[in-house]
């Protein structure tokens, strides 16, 4: 049972691996998007932290959820 959750706590931390830098470039693909769509140049930036912001709250709520299982 050890080995299982060694492999389990591997997969939870290598999805982590690609949580920001995911969340990061859907933000800026989003802005990206709207700023073509309406002419504009902010929003790129705007969605950018958004972005941001996602990756890390939801990097934090992974992380302070137990392993109970």
């Amino acid at each position: 049972m050890p080995r299982d959750k060694s492999w389990r706590a591997f997969g939870k931390y290598y999805g982590l691996a690609f949580l920001i830098p995911t969340s990061i470039l859907i933000g800026y693909g989003i802005g990206h998007f709207l700023d073509k769509a309406f002419h504009t140049t902010f929003l790129s930036i705007v969605f950018l932290l958004l972005g941001i912001a996602a990756g890390l709250i939801e990097t934090i709520r992974e992380l302070s959820k137990t392993d109970d299982r």
